[in-house]
């Protein structure tokens, strides 16, 4: 590891300094400190953000989960309220790496730096979700712009994501064995005006497939997302799976999904 320095405010405000003043924003350092090792990034001032306790914690705010950027996947995971509202967000984050990863890991951290095989993206996308910055607030629609690219400015952190509560949801990984990111991950999440599926993994970024979100929106079964074809056209092919393989496992977790989801 190279030299650098490291601060370590205690409010948002002292947060929002140094990132103007370009430190970069340290969460729960489960990407950027194994970069670092690697010389694939480089920062020479980092803000730790773990001592800011207005950017942790759950709570129901109406019919949606307000989660602060700083809350551990552990914590998501362990919430006896999301599990009773909205289980398929806790068992999502159970789920994230190992152990280690979800005692250190935060949603804020996940979001921002929005790896293209990540699954909270997926469920920000799926749930239509909502994500509060230091300045303003933007649609998840709006946010992810391809792979490890956000709408997020210079400066700019994320400080709680609003989660909207739908009617049924799951989420379904089929993880890459080693890493245990997704190899495909799908999230169904069906509302009154009806239904959202993300897809994370398979592509340069996590999209929302609209082929399955007409169809389950017209019909929620295992048989309506099996009707739809899946295009590999722009999908991943590397080392752990072909495109064709990906859009098949795109199918399969989607109608998968909409099973758990009806119980």
């Amino acid at each position: 590891m190279y030299a650098f320095t490291l601060e370590r405010p205690t409010s948002l405000a002292a947060a929002v300094k140094l990132a103007a003043a370009g430190a970069k924003p340290l969460a729960g350092g489960q990407t950027l400190l194994a970069s670092m090792k690697l010389r694939l990034s480089s920062p020479d001032q980092l803000a730790d953000l773990s001592g800011i306790k207005e950017l942790t914690g759950i709570k129901r705010d109406g019919n949606a989960f307000v989660i602060g950027a700083m809350t551990r996947h552990i914590d998501v995971s362990n919430s006896a309220e999301l599990k009773a509202a909205l289980p398929a967000l806790a068992e999502l984050a159970a789920h994230i790496g190992d152990r280690q990863v979800r005692a250190m890991g935060t949603l804020g951290g996940s979001v921002a730096n929005n790896d293209p095989s990540a699954c909270y993206p997926a469920a920000v996308l799926a749930l239509g979700a909502t994500i509060f910055t230091t300045s303003r607030k933007i649609a998840a629609d709006d946010f992810f712009l391809g792979m490890f690219s956000t709408a997020l400015e210079e400066g700019e952190l994320i400080t709680a994501i609003s989660f909207p509560i739908p009617k049924r949801a799951a989420y379904m990984k089929f993880k890459q064995p080693a890493s245990r990111f997704a190899l495909v991950g799908v999230f169904v999440a069906q509302f009154d005006a009806g239904v959202r599926v993300a897809v994370t993994g398979a592509s340069s970024g996590v999209f929302c497939h609209k082929g399955l979100e007409v169809a389950l929106s017209k019909s929620f079964t295992p048989e309506a997302a099996a009707s739809v074809k899946i295009d590999a056209t722009d999908l991943n092919s590397d080392i752990h799976a072909t495109a064709a393989y990906r859009a098949n496992l795109i199918s399969v977790q989607a109608q998968r999904g909409v099973a758990k989801a009806l119980g």
